[in-house]
């Protein structure tokens, strides 16, 4: 859990830190912090998706996960 939290305050901070160098806005670099980390969890969300779906058809029939979760269990 610690390693998560680190890595958001980094996004954060990198977020923070582009958008202020290329603005010079406070309010605009602390939206974009704010906003940006959301929008990149959801697009990683659909990502996962899609890939689950191209590496599961180049695995044989036998091999396939009903689920995504079980086939990260086994």
């Amino acid at each position: 859990m610690l390693k998560t939290v680190t890595f958001t305050l980094m996004h954060f901070c990198i977020a923070f830190g582009v958008t202020y160098a290329l603005t010079g806005s406070i309010a605009a670099s602390g939206l974009v912090a704010a906003i940006e980390p959301l929008c990149n969890s959801v697009g990683f969300y659909y990502h996962e998706k899609i890939w689950q779906r191209i590496e599961g058809r180049s695995a044989p029939a036998e091999e396939r996960a009903t689920h995504a979760w079980l086939h990260h269990q086994a």
